[in-house]
């Protein structure tokens, strides 16, 4: 099985990967619940004390911005094997892009990515499926650079098992989403999409229309906070065929769009039910 859980962090992103053959992934460091009200809560620290998971295979760091890089200073704790970050960026552009209350994060970062030069050999590789237990993780990076947004530089990750597949875009906008259509290979890597993390928050400027000729999720799911613009949460909606959403109290409702904001912590589970090979894609919520 391989387990996705997209936190409540407010208005950042945070998400924990488990790879059938047990590796741990982290996807961006964002903190705190809307859920509780905590300004505080670490999902790394969660992960080391209470799922008492002590070292990480990879962090994939989709940009530098202070709200995915909040849980940073926790980030030594683990000692991960790989960070896998947007290249290219100069330390000036990343300290322009972000707020002079985040300087301590942004030059933890910086300091953390000097660090990881190494190339890493196809037999390490988190790319290569045989060392995922058979999942699929690619990561595609728009090849136009802009030295005023960040977000345009954004990692988008693409996950696949079994017969699902979900797709984590990080803050990508409209522009490098296009972009990112133009790559050789990434139209069919996107095929067939299940589930769908809006991009930005679920903002506008993330919503790219041209993405969704190659797939219609049964899920978007959007992790929001402060940010909250319901009309493009409409679109996804309109976009999205539905799914049945477990809850915790026994519960199942069908959703086209799940967000942090309203449904707390989510849960996304896909893999094998029988030597038969038929597949199964389940999602939870608080």
């Amino acid at each position: 099985m391989l387990y996705l859980k997209i936190w409540d962090v407010k208005y950042g992103n945070a998400t924990y990967i488990k790879t059938p053959n047990g590796k741990n992934i982290v996807q961006d460091l964002g903190t705190g619940t809307l859920k509780t009200g905590s300004a505080t809560f670490s999902p790394l620290l969660f992960l080391k004390n209470s799922m008492k998971i002590n070292r990480l295979d990879e962090v994939i760091l989709t940009h530098p911005h202070g709200d995915h890089l909040k849980d940073i200073l926790n980030f030594d704790t683990f000692s991960p094997e790989i960070l896998n970050r947007p290249k290219g960026l100069t330390r000036k552009e990343i300290l322009a892009a972000n707020r002079a209350e985040d300087r301590e994060l942004v030059e933890k970062y910086i300091e953390i990515s000097s660090k990881y030069n190494e190339d890493i050999s196809g037999k390490e590789s988190p790319l290569h499926t045989n060392n995922n237990g058979g999942a699929s993780i690619q990561v595609f990076q728009s090849a136009k650079r802009t030295n005023s947004n960040i977000n345009h530089d954004s990692i988008l990750t693409v996950i696949s098992y079994a017969t699902s597949k979900v797709v984590l875009p990080g803050d990508n906008d409209e522009e490098s989403l296009k972009e990112l259509l133009e790559q050789n290979g990434f139209k069919e890597t996107i095929r067939n999409t299940d589930i769908f993390v809006a991009p930005y928050h679920g903002l506008e400027s993330g919503f790219c229309e041209d993405l969704f000729e190659y797939f219609r999720p049964k899920l978007v799911i959007v992790s929001n906070g402060r940010f909250d613009d319901s009309g493009c949460l409409s679109r996804y909606s309109d976009i999205a065929s539905g799914w049945d959403v477990h809850t915790r109290t026994g519960g199942i409702v069908e959703r086209k769009c799940l967000t942090t904001k309203r449904d707390g912590n989510i849960e996304i589970a896909m893999g094998w039910i029988t030597e038969g090979r038929k597949s199964f894609l389940s999602a939870i919520i608080d």
